[in-house]
């Protein structure tokens, strides 16, 4: 693992792309078979392959108790050290380098990760008995397959107490270098430059592969670690979407309007409703149905009843598509669908009352004509594969998606205001010539948003950003005026938002909010209500999570409004009125 953590440092030290790729290609060459693929999946800031269902359930609290308990720091020094970076991995190497000046390396004994045994719920709790120094490493080092091991027990373990107490040990076998990386793996964010395309890039010059063929090989089987170990073995047409193994969904760019969707995409024009669901893929075989949502995860048990209209129709497959709350084969508004998110077993009454269906707009893989094994079809056009998907049968709850032909903007408008009328977000307008290009966003989808309103509102708190905003305030609270009777003005929130404005905005803000601060509560400021921003959104919705009643759907900051006041911003009862 240090070998890795030092490589993945090194590739963060270079702003240079080819570095970056020359770096990844000369560690990935020298790996063994069973190494090599876990590395790759650890490169892409996971603890399992995208494709696996596993989530390693580890939050703040259970990283903040492993980290001070195995660098015997004080209750609170992590969260102390995390505002100073906004970053749980650099201050766990912070705290862990702290530990070491302080008692320099230390051998003592730290659990052989080989051993999962060691690291289940009867594990000792890591008491930071073991202290590699900086320079240093533990004396049993523990290698990736090993890591992924270690991982796995910490999924395994029932308890959350349980979880601390693997994470602890497995950290008290590291040096904060490669510490900090697991922690970073554990939270989803590597923070070290891998944009879009370099780990493809690196596979493909560490076996001397084509790159269109590793990436081909990648958005068929949405498993890099396969993939790298297909190149491996110059076996990369093996690569195929494969059933219950979920890819990550092909994306829309935004586009700005209709005229620039029929520049680039020119006449015909397939215009297709955006349904403001959750966008979930559809596997099936016999009786055999499981959903996937965006984020690659198994959703099948929050929506029972989608997964049983599917089970009896006559055809195996991957579908593309939406889940949402529907009735009757009606479509409802996303607000009547929340009462089903985080239900992991809804009651028979929440079924009832809140029934979800499945409308799809791809199909990603089908049988053949007459059965057999599943074919892929990310290769074929668009207009073929919509016409294989119109020809299945389907049922109330499973139902294919809104399209329209247009030829020209100005029909696209009116299509737009249709869909709209319809109750949807907008419009994916799509090349029908198109491939299915899976985890891309390119030019052959263009979505087509216009915000519903804007409101004046004021922001009443503010937030430390992350990433490239670490350092700055860029998450903004906002609120309108309560002018029911009796309210007198109050302000009453009803979003947070942190895209819309320029880093010269930001910071000079920062620079204002930071002598504007009535209060800091950790990494939160509640400043002076004085600030009036105009926010754009898709729609308003009643929701409990601000003291309004309302939320905003999709909020983003279009302006700063020097020229308003705090008492010239919208009402409550203007929120109201756009939630209908």
């Amino acid at each position: 693992m240090r070998r890795w953590a030092q490589t993945a440092s090194d590739v963060a030290a270079t702003s240079r792309t080819s570095e970056k790729t020359a770096l990844l290609a000369a560690y990935l060459g020298s790996l063994d078979p069973a190494s090599l693929p876990v590395a790759a999946v650890f490169f892409t800031g996971r603890p399992f392959p995208a494709s696996d269902p596993r989530s390693a359930g580890v939050g703040w609290a259970a990283v903040r108790q492993a980290v001070e308990r195995t660098a015997g720091s004080d209750q609170g020094a992590f969260g102390e050290a995390y505002d100073r970076s906004s970053d749980p991995g650099r201050a766990t190497y912070d705290l862990l380098t702290e530990r070491d000046t302080r008692h320099g390396r230390r051998d003592g004994d730290t659990a052989a990760l080989g051993d999962t045994a060691a690291l289940g719920d009867a594990a000792a709790p890591g008491d930071g008995a073991s202290l590699p120094a900086p320079s240093g490493a533990p004396s049993t080092e523990p290698d990736l397959v090993d890591m992924q091991a270690a991982f796995a027990a910490i999924v395994e373990a029932r308890r959350p107490s349980a979880r601390v107490d693997v994470l602890a040990r497995l950290l008290g076998s590291l040096d904060p270098l490669a510490a900090m990386y697991v922690v970073r793996i554990l939270s989803g964010e590597l923070r070290i430059g891998l944009r879009d395309g370099l780990l493809e890039a690196a596979v493909a010059g560490a076996f001397g592969r084509p790159l269109a063929d590793v990436r081909h090989a990648l958005m068929a089987s949405g498993d890099v670690g396969e993939v790298a170990r297909l190149a491996a073995a110059d076996r990369l047409a093996e690569g195929r979407p494969t059933l219950f193994r979920p890819l990550q969904p092909m994306l829309a760019s935004p586009a700005r309007d209709a005229e620039e969707i029929a520049t680039r995409l020119g006449a015909p024009l397939w215009a297709e409703d955006k349904y403001d669901g959750i966008r979930a893929q559809l596997h099936k075989r016999g009786a055999d149905v499981r959903l996937y949502s965006r984020d690659l995860h198994d959703v099948t048990s929050q929506f029972p009843d989608v997964a049983d209209a599917a089970r009896p129709l006559p055809w195996d497959g991957i579908l593309d598509g939406e889940i949402l709350a529907m009735e009757a084969g009606r479509i409802q508004p996303f607000a009547r669908l929340q009462g089903r998110l985080g239900r992991t077993a809804p009651s028979p009454a929440v079924l009832a009352s809140v029934p979800a269906g499945y409308v799809t707009f791809d199909a990603i893989a089908l049988a053949g004509e007459h059965g057999g094994a599943v074919v892929p079809l990310l290769d074929d056009p668009l207009n073929e594969r919509r016409a294989r998907l119109e020809a299945l049968d389907l049922a109330e709850r499973i139902i294919v998606g809104h399209l329209e032909r247009v030829g020209s903007a100005a029909e696209l408008d009116a299509a737009f205001d249709a869909a709209r009328a319809r109750g949807n977000e907008g419009l994916v307008v799509k090349d029908p010539s198109s491939g299915y290009t899976p985890g891309r966003r390119g030019l052959a989808w263009l979505k087509l948003k216009k915000a519903l309103a804007t409101l004046d509102c004021v922001v009443v708190g503010v937030e430390v950003g992350h990433g490239k905003r670490h350092g700055v305030l860029s998450d903004y609270t906002f609120a309108v005026r309560d002018d029911r009777p009796g309210h007198d003005g109050e302000l009453a929130t009803v979003g947070k938002a942190y895209s819309g404005l320029t880093d010269t905005e930001i910071a000079e803000m920062t620079r204002w909010f930071e002598a504007h601060t009535l209060r800091r509560l950790g990494r939160y400021r509640l400043v002076e209500p004085t600030v009036v921003v105009e926010i754009a959104f898709d729609r308003v919705q009643r929701s409990d999570r601000h003291a309004s009643g309302f939320a905003m759907r999709f909020p983003r900051i279009a302006r700063l409004r020097p020229d308003r006041i705090a008492g010239e911003a919208d009402t409550l009862s203007a929120v109201a009125a756009l939630a209908g």
